[in-house]
């Protein structure tokens, strides 16, 4: 347990000595995610990520998630109704000063879940309505996560993972392409309730590419 608690904390240094510059191309986003059961059947989804154009500090967005899901089937295969509030501070160019905008995002979404053996795979259908300022735009997104155990052959207490995804974003209207982002760390289960990973993510828009740290911590605690 003490050994892989010391991989995460050097992750945690990295993220720190190689993006804490604003001029850097390289930011970092701070991610809580909460899925609360209900019961056997209902869930409450909540989320907060802090992303910044550096390490800290240097706000670029603030995002706040919140829904009602329901499992179709034992444990799996549940779909949720959310509401996304999502603040974005973006520079001017050629200049320091930056320019706030809100947006509010309704989404339905349809998660399931598969394991092989060591292998745990999420597939994550995502349809987003967003109401931008002056605009409306519909969007859609898929996902697909992976996370293998290294030090055990489930994910139980105390355990070191390997976590992956990639998720792509299609819009309803051209450009039809609106990013891609391809992601990779190491996580540490804490117990059946907490996990949390530190990893890399880089993302491709359509005219430019911004790579991000990522530090998540998932919260799992059932009322």
């Amino acid at each position: 347990m003490i050994k892989s608690l010391k991989i995460l904390l050097v992750l945690f240094v990295g993220c720190s000595t190689n993006s804490f510059s604003q001029q850097s191309d390289i930011g970092n986003w701070f991610i809580y995610f909460g899925n609360q059961a209900i019961n056997s059947k209902w869930n409450w989804h909540n989320e907060v990520q802090y992303r910044n154009f550096n390490f800290v500090g240097d706000t670029n967005q603030l995002l706040v998630r919140t829904g009602i899901g329901y499992n179709l089937s034992e444990n799996n295969n549940n779909v949720l109704l959310g509401y996304g509030f999502i603040n974005t501070q973006r520079y001017v160019n050629n200049s320091d000063d930056k320019v706030s905008t809100n947006e509010h995002r309704i989404f339905q979404q349809f998660i399931t879940r598969q394991n092989f053996g060591r292998f745990f795979l999420q597939h994550r259908y995502r349809i987003e309505e967003r109401f931008l300022p002056n605009d409306f735009q519909l969007r859609f997104r898929y996902f697909l996560g992976l996370n293998v155990p290294i030090t055990k052959k489930t994910l139980e207490k105390n355990t070191l993972y390997f976590s992956a995804y990639n998720e792509l974003f299609v819009n309803a209207e051209k450009p039809l392409f609106d990013r891609n982002r391809l992601y990779g760390a190491l996580g540490f289960v804490i117990n059946k309730n907490f996990k949390a990973e530190a990893g890399f993510m880089a993302q491709t828009l359509e005219n430019s590419n911004r790579n991000q740290f990522q530090i998540v911590i998932f919260n799992n605690l059932p009322f």
